[in-house]
């Protein structure tokens, strides 16, 4: 909950929500610098490699065919314009036949985005714009409900479990069984360990189909089943892109429905571990705060050793409002040759301003260095 001052100090004092989304943006930026200097790390060195062997057959085979580099490398670049339209040195499949654009319409709505395929005519790319937020949204909205039964799931499993163990009937018996019944829904840790090994299990099966239909080892096609069900999409291993397989028809619908279901799992995966990164984030305010009131707490403990190095004429000032009393009332303490002691208005945790306990503070040892002069 907000707390709201009834100082007039300028100070801004964000939410517990705020606070959490500033450090979530500072611990992603931490994240992705790290993430950037590991890869940049291990896949620089392959990069520079890859580059000097490609200039290095680039230069063989101008030599062996007596071809000008500027020709070849003209030759290239119309090769690459035919690739974004579909054209492989491989024959494969049709893109835009109807089997083909039903699976580039699956990747746009489950926002996989291999890339393999894109319009290439202006009608299809503004139709795509209209087509893709509709059906994005459309898709989001499944993957929620998809979590929600599978949450529902769980819940009538543990309590279906729960009730067969207890075995009891009548009254009393069930109005245990409702208080069971709300202490017996999954914890968000049991939700994300069982989506945990639902998507390994699909993930294991899905490399073993893939590994035998498109020749790729099972550790790359473990990769692209993460690349895929994380709707990240690399689109460097695409399934489904040769022009002939054994059982085509039955390879294609048992594609489409592995990625479905890794999407679906692997999506309510993530919404999971959110929640648990969300807790961690609120500890990580609580630990926060807690520290920062044990340093405020011996800050003040520690305040009466201080007070004696200040005469009475030389009282703390605060600024609170910046008017022109209290503006007069420093230049006069200072054109007067005192020293001055600042202080911060920072808005205290537990509801009220330190500029108001600053003043109770001075008036209080006013008050009680004058009863001791007058004794």
């Amino acid at each position: 909950m907000k707390k709201y001052f009834s100082c007039s100090c300028p100070s801004l004092v964000p939410s517990r929500e705020t606070a959490c989304f500033c450090l979530l943006c500072v611990l992603i930026a931490l994240y992705m610098l790290a993430g950037a200097a590991i890869f940049s790390f291990l896949e620089r060195p392959a990069e520079l490699q890859a580059h000097l062997l490609w200039e290095r057959m680039q230069k063989d085979f101008s030599h062996e065919h007596n071809i000008s580099s500027k020709d070849l490398k003209t030759l290239l670049h119309h090769y690459e314009e035919a690739r974004t339209a579909g054209i492989r040195t491989e024959q494969g499949r049709a893109l835009w036949d109807f089997p083909g654009s039903f699976y580039f319409v699956g990747t746009v709505v489950s926002t996989i985005g291999f890339g393999v395929s894109a319009p290439s005519t202006e009608t299809g790319k503004v139709l795509l714009v209209f087509y893709g937020l509709l059906g994005c949204s459309a898709t989001i909205l499944f993957f929620n409900l998809f979590l929600d039964r599978v949450i529902t799931l769980l819940s009538f499993l543990m309590i279906r479990c729960h009730r067969g163990r207890a075995g009891q009937s009548g009254p009393q018996a069930r109005a245990i069984d409702v208080n069971r019944d709300e202490e017996s829904k999954p914890s968000v840790y049991q939700v994300t360990l069982i989506l945990f090994v639902a998507v390994l299990l699909l993930a294991c099966v899905a490399a073993s189909l893939y590994s035998a239909m498109e020749g790729w080892t099972y550790l790359q096609s473990l990769y692209f089943c993460f690349v895929a069900f994380s709707t990240v999409g690399f689109g460097d291993l695409v399934s489904g892109q040769r022009e002939h397989h054994e059982d085509t028809r039955a390879y294609q619908v048992a594609n489409c429905v592995l990625m479905l279901l890794g999407v679906c799992c692997t999506y309510s995966l993530f919404n999971a571990i959110s929640v648990i990164i969300k807790q961690g984030l609120n500890w990580m305010l609580t630990t926060l705060a807690w520290m920062y009131s044990g340093i405020r707490h011996h800050r003040l403990q520690l305040r009466p050793l201080f007070k004696f190095c200040f005469s009475d004429s030389e009282s703390p000032i605060c600024y609170c409002e910046d008017d022109t009393r209290n503006r007069q009332q420093a230049q006069a303490v200072s054109s007067s040759g005192h020293s001055m002691l600042w202080r911060s208005c920072v808005p205290s945790p537990i509801g009220y301003c330190l500029c108001d306990e600053a003043q109770v503070e001075t008036v209080s040892n006013r008050n009680i260095d004058r009863g001791l002069s007058a004794n």
